[in-house]
């Protein structure tokens, strides 16, 4: 019999998990708020996800398709301009969380330093945040950056999953080698939860699984 694969890829949802997910994305999704500090979060009155990835990683296309509008989340094409974690609202479940994208070529040191110190103050001091789901490039793997992401949810205990973005983008061969890296590189964190996702926003490939990930967790 085959050894199971590390970190495999997520099933496919029942069908009473993707109708769960399809309903609570078929409501309005709307921007709440950017945070630039602590006392600006919202009230912790109910559970959050978030979603971290490097910049360019394809974040803000992967929240509109999952919450069905295109323009909802906005991404800079600038590393390190936006500096806000940005709350929004689903109908009557959590709250979906987008952190800046990192990777920091062009901000300044002070900005980057400010950034940090939020974005590990946030994780390791929301205690309604259920998991947060980390972005990476199909093209390209896990970076060091990605790393150094990971570790700062083992030290804050904050479960996340790998969520593998633009799989359009790339042959079938090239994916089966990220997969493996990044499964390599997963292996090294006791945040990670022991399953991966696949998805492409431009083809909607994933995103019905990740709609229903977050409707259970809800």
């Amino acid at each position: 019999m085959t050894a199971p694969l590390p970190f495999p890829l997520s099933e496919p949802p029942t069908d009473a998990d993707r109708e769960a997910g399809r309903k609570l994305f078929a409501g309005p999704t709307e921007f709440l708020k950017g945070v630039v500090a602590m006392d600006g979060l919202p009230p912790a009155d109910r559970i959050e996800v978030c979603f971290a990835g490097r910049s360019n990683v394809g974040k803000s296309s992967l929240i509109n398709a999952l919450t069905g509008r295109k323009g909802l989340a906005r991404a800079s094409n600038t590393p390190g301009r936006t500096q806000e974690i940005n709350f929004f609202t689903t109908d009557g479940g959590p709250f979906l969380v987008d952190l800046p994208g990192y990777g920091f070529a062009n901000a300044p040191v002070k900005v980057v330093e400010k950034w940090q110190r939020l974005l590990k103050s946030y994780l390791a001091g929301r205690v309604t945040l259920r998991r947060a789901f980390v972005l990476i490039d199909s093209r390209h793997g896990v970076k060091p950056v990605d790393d150094e992401i990971m570790a700062l949810l083992d030290k804050a205990a904050v479960t996340f999953q790998a969520v593998l973005t633009k799989a359009d983008k790339v042959k079938a061969a090239d994916r089966d080698k990220v997969l493996d890296q990044t499964r390599t590189a997963l292996a090294k964190h006791p945040a990670a939860y022991p399953e991966l996702l696949v998805t492409s926003s431009e083809k909607g490939d994933g995103i019905d699984t990740l709609r229903a990930i977050i409707a259970t967790l809800a």
